[in-house]
């Protein structure tokens, strides 16, 4: 089936979910009017109520019922478009046939996982297929990991452009204000019972190569501590460990390996928490990283994690309107080259990073795909906001009042 063929250019998946009802009223603001878009999910009055709910003609957009259980429910889904956006998650448990409806159909996919579980399952099962039909298979289109992945880019294409060399010792420090959501405390769930089940996924998750698309090529480079202990920076900021290190790092390691370490095989990536200055600093770093130490090994033992389940915002649950207002992140990220040339790069946004900025990241994304195909990069499979969609989502962010720049430090 050819494009021109597909009754939709673009497909949410999810889109009565807190996240897909924010991905839902971005597209409705910002989508060409031409765009055919579509809104899908378990319950087709669920869905309904949330696009009657849109502004102007988006009240008009078809409404689709899909269920991750019912692959031929799915794979009709996949059949109909060019682009499928899911907001369903956990991924480790509903994600998966989605993925692979989506891979056999030769249909581009975009999600928001954070979850290296996940992912590298993805990979396993969908990649070759994916490279097979040209589908652009694109994980991590939010919070996680967009400003990691595009930051590093840039940084790679400046140094490469003063012919600086590779990046060596690359260093991201995010601040941020923003609430929490039920999904995101499921997902973390779903990883932690699924090493329960499987004691050998904890190799998996500590290995920090553990999306890479040959883990044997790798370079030996060490790479930094995902939660190092709290920390001061030459230029007395304290950091603390940052609770997405261990996915973002994956990911920006894999657009790496993908280009050919187009980066640097010396690259060295890490990120943390910037908790402030002095004594406020200080104590700040020592009460996120006791917390995240806390919830972390709480999460590990089905006894403690059902006593988080009582405590922890349940799942379809989120930051209200006037906190997502309020929200913003900013991460800044220092880079070495190899020639010793150090540059600094900032990508930030306003909203609260995990919903509100994330619904344009993961917007934007989907209209990337489905819009700009022939302005991406020339690669399929199962990729990287970096190597799926380059400078071209980096304009439409920026054109979305998002910042992503670069100047030497």
């Amino acid at each position: 089936m050819t494009a021109d063929e597909r009754t939709h250019d673009l497909v949410v998946y999810g889109a009565s979910g807190f996240v897909g009802r924010l991905l839902a009223a971005h597209l409705a603001e910002h989508a060409p009017t031409a765009t055919r878009i579509a809104l899908a999910g378990r319950s087709r009055e669920r869905v309904a109520a949330v696009r009657d709910g849109l502004p102007g003609a988006a009240r008009e957009w078809p409404v689709l019922a899909a269920d991750s259980d019912d692959p031929a429910s799915l794979a009709a889904l996949a059949a109909q478009t060019r682009v499928l956006v899911t907001t369903v998650g956990p991924y480790l448990r509903y994600g998966l046939p989605v993925v692979e409806a989506c891979a056999r159909a030769g249909t581009h996919y975009a999600d928001l996982s954070g979850e290296v579980l996940f992912v590298r399952e993805a990979i396993d099962r969908c990649d070759t297929v994916a490279r097979e039909t040209g589908a652009r298979i694109v994980h991590a289109c939010g919070y996680d990991s967009v400003p990691s992945d595009l930051a590093t880019m840039l940084l790679a294409d400046r140094a490469a452009a003063d012919g600086a060399g590779g990046l060596t010792d690359v260093r991201l420090v995010a601040t941020a204000r923003g609430g929490f959501s039920g999904g995101t405390i499921d997902s973390a769930r779903a990883q932690a019972e699924a090493v329960g089940r499987d004691r050998t996924l904890r190799r998996v998750l500590a290995d920090p190569f553990a999306l890479s698309p040959d883990r044997a090529a790798e370079p030996g480079t060490r790479q930094p501590r995902d939660a190092a202990p709290p920390a001061r920076t030459p230029d007395g900021r304290w950091t603390a460990p940052f609770v997405m290190a261990p996915f973002n790092t994956r990911v920006v390691r894999r657009s790496n390996a993908l280009q050919g370490w187009r980066y640097g095989r010396s690259l060295s990536y890490g990120e943390v928490m910037g908790a402030g200055r002095g004594p406020q600093g200080a104590a700040t770093a020592v009460g996120v990283t006791a917390a995240l130490a806390g919830v972390f090994g709480a999460m590990s033992f089905p006894p403690t994690r059902a006593v988080l389940d009582r405590l922890l915002p349940a799942p379809g649950s989120g930051p209200s309107a006037a906190v997502r207002e309020k929200g913003w992140f900013r991460s800044v990220v220092d880079a070495g080259t190899e020639d010793g040339r150090r540059y600094r790069a900032t990508a930030a946004g306003r909203g609260d990073p995990g919903y509100a900025a994330t619904a344009v990241m993961l917007g934007e994304t989907a209209l990337a795909l489905a819009l700009d195909g022939d302005r991406l990069p020339d690669r399929a499979g199962s990729l990287t906001p970096a190597t799926a969609l380059g400078d071209v989502l980096v304009e439409r962010l920026r054109a979305a009042g998002h910042t992503y720049e670069v100047q030497p430090a």
